[in-house]
């Protein structure tokens, strides 16, 4: 999953940051409402935090905009306007969650999961294929009802491969979708997860590499 956070208060914005990853959640910071649309432009978020009071574009503003989007992106509005009022203005506005400051953030990231799942509700809970059994909620692999311990990277990129279906990912799509921002084009990250990942599922291999395309799961004809 990967959300983005819309947050003038920049320590408060990293505390949530560092304590997503901690749950595999790839997380992008915009300190202003302008920051905010130009990331929205060109990255694929899950799920958009928002605090509604933002320099330049308000909150408020980024939700009307994600909502006029037709993304059916949800949006969870984590601020200090704790009011009856504040809450459902921000409902009306389109907001999906309403968290009011100070949080604990082990509630907001069972928030933002109860989020993802009603986002990806045509999505069955537990996926299978080719004998992979992958429960996102759980957070748990198995192959062949053997048990398979991942590190959160690798269980990020296990998630994204099976969610394809087969299909071919590329590394640049793995890196936007289990990374962040901040993580360099150049490097090998994903090689080297993909490498690790495979080690751990075991033999025979189930990731193919599709040559200058990406990566794959091979189902068998």
């Amino acid at each position: 999953m990967r959300v983005l956070i819309v947050e003038d208060e920049l320590h408060l914005a990293e505390a949530i940051r560092d304590g997503l990853r901690r749950e595999a959640i790839a997380a992008d910071i915009a300190g202003d409402g302008d920051t905010a649309l130009e990331l929205l432009a060109v990255n694929a978020y899950e799920i958009a935090v928002l605090d509604r009071d933002v320099p330049g574009p308000t909150g408020d503003e980024i939700a009307a905009h994600i909502v006029a989007s037709d993304s059916g992106m949800p949006i969870l509005m984590l601020t200090a306007a704790d009011r009856l009022d504040d809450k459902a203005a921000g409902f009306e506005l389109g907001a999906d969650d309403y968290l009011t400051k100070p949080f604990a953030l082990r509630e907001l990231v069972l928030r933002l999961r109860a989020l993802d799942r009603r986002r990806a509700h045509a999505r069955p809970p537990v996926r299978e294929i080719a004998g992979l059994r992958l429960d996102p909620f759980r957070r748990e692999v198995h192959r062949d009802g053997r048990y398979v311990a991942l590190t959160r990277k690798q269980f990020a990129v296990l998630e994204v491969l099976v969610a394809a279906e087969g299909g071919v990912v590329s590394a640049e799509e793995l890196l936007e979708r289990a990374w962040d921002e901040n993580a360099d084009p150049f490097t090998n990250a994903v090689r080297i997860t993909v490498s690790a990942l495979r080690k751990r599922l075991g033999e025979p291999g189930i990731i193919a590499t599709v040559a200058g395309a990406g990566y794959r799961i091979d189902i068998p004809v």
